[in-house]
């Protein structure tokens, strides 16, 4: 064995090793609704070796990567066989993207892949990508993965080769390993993209939070999180989108919001967490945001605090596609406790834990966006006023 092959390949195996065994710890003190954690859980180098880099002496002498990870991002989540499983987006150098497995025993640190990323099947329209998979247990019995499924839109010009079409893929399996793909979603909007299937049948059928949109970046005349039904899921098709959550003029959401992960039933009504963008002189800028619905309506928002819940800080701010927070996946335990993993600026996954009691208090509690500068000064006054009523003035 020549010596750069194996120092390589030792060195290599040694630094995943390193940051596969490093324990995550809280960051600081946090705003008491959530508490961020210091580490990614998953990012590019915590792809498996084998993966990348042919292992044969005799065909890689130099132990080369042979095939080169970006970013991992966007994860969907599920509690699976007592584990906390993320099923992110996994982006190759070659921009394609591709979704798989990654296990921890804690849900803050130890993340491992699976042996093999998903082979998802395609259409008789094949996907030139597919990300951000929403992970759905629905009382049907099979777990559902939502996902974007990008085509070149035919239409393009020969020389444009951006323009895209974006629609929900839909697949299924039992084991997290065999999946099944059911034919897209079909809806009447030009565009979907950050389609949810809700876990329970709704007046027996089948319910999705759908984001309408004209183009494939911009909503356009489209945009709000939208719901429907179907009687079916293979073939899924939605007739009637209502928007739950529209676009509102100077808020964190004002050029468009998408559903992130399927949303939570509590005793006060159906938790969502969803994802915001506002146009700024630096970009799009995407934050995280909550609201909670009525048990029985599912498109009535009965509390939703003013502004964004998560945004990208420090370095997180940065990557390849900077100053975004995305989220599609969330965990709730046994115990009430509530991982929530998002994304910083397309590179990596992180993870904020909070609990039911806290994220319902923080949705309730906390004032809903007056849209005006002020009913903002008028909201800050009454915390003051508050705290002055029992003898705290500040030191």
């Amino acid at each position: 064995m020549s010596s750069i092959f194996k120092q390589r390949k030792e060195a290599l195996i040694h630094q995943q090793e390193v940051l596969l065994a490093k324990t995550n710890q809280p960051n600081g003190f946090g705003n008491g609704c959530y508490q961020r954690y210091q580490n990614p859980v998953l990012t590019a180098e915590h792809i498996p070796l084998q993966w990348k880099y042919d292992f044969d002496e005799q065909s890689n002498p130099y132990f080369m990567e042979r095939f080169g990870i970006n970013a991992v991002l966007n994860a969907g989540a599920i509690k699976w066989n007592n584990k906390y499983i993320l099923v992110p987006r996994v982006e190759g150098i070659d921009r394609k993207s591709f979704f798989a497995v990654a296990e921890s025993d804690n849900g803050i640190d130890g993340f491992r892949f699976w042996e093999k990323p998903i082979i998802m099947p395609e259409t008789n329209d094949p996907d030139t990508n597919v990300y951000d998979m929403r992970l759905v247990e629905h009382e049907d019995g099979w777990v559902y993965g939502l996902f974007c499924t990008e085509r070149r839109d035919p239409a393009a010009l020969p020389g444009d080769q951006s323009a895209a079409i974006a629609q929900c893929g839909i697949a299924r399996t039992k084991d997290l390993i065999n999946w099944e793909r059911l034919p897209d979603l079909v809806t009447k909007s030009a565009q979907q993209r950050n389609v949810v299937l809700h876990p329970e049948f709704v007046q027996g059928k089948y319910a999705f939070y759908t984001r309408p949109q004209d183009s494939f970046i911009d909503a356009g005349s489209g945009g709000g999180i939208g719901f429907g039904l179907s009687e079916s899921i293979s073939p899924a098709i939605v007739n009637e989108e209502v928007i739950l959550d529209k676009k509102e003029y100077h808020t964190v959401y004002e050029a468009k919001n998408g559903s992130g992960p399927a949303p939570i039933k509590t005793a006060k009504g159906w938790l969502h967490l969803a994802h915001g963008v506002r146009n700024t002189a630096a970009g799009l800028r995407y934050v995280l945001y909550l609201f909670l619905t009525d048990l029985e309506d599912l498109t009535k928002v009965i509390y939703k605090p003013a502004g964004y819940f998560i945004a990208p800080e420090g370095e997180e701010r940065v990557g390849d596609v900077s100053n975004v927070a995305f989220s599609n996946g969330w965990i709730l335990d046994n115990n009430g406790t509530v991982f929530i993993y998002y994304a910083s600026s397309d590179t990596r996954v992180h993870v904020a834990v909070s609990s039911i009691d806290q994220l319902l208090d923080y949705v309730i509690n906390n004032a809903a966006d007056g849209l005006r500068s002020s009913t903002t000064v008028t909201t800050i006054i009454n915390i003051i006023n508050k705290n002055a009523s029992i003898g705290y003035h500040g030191k």
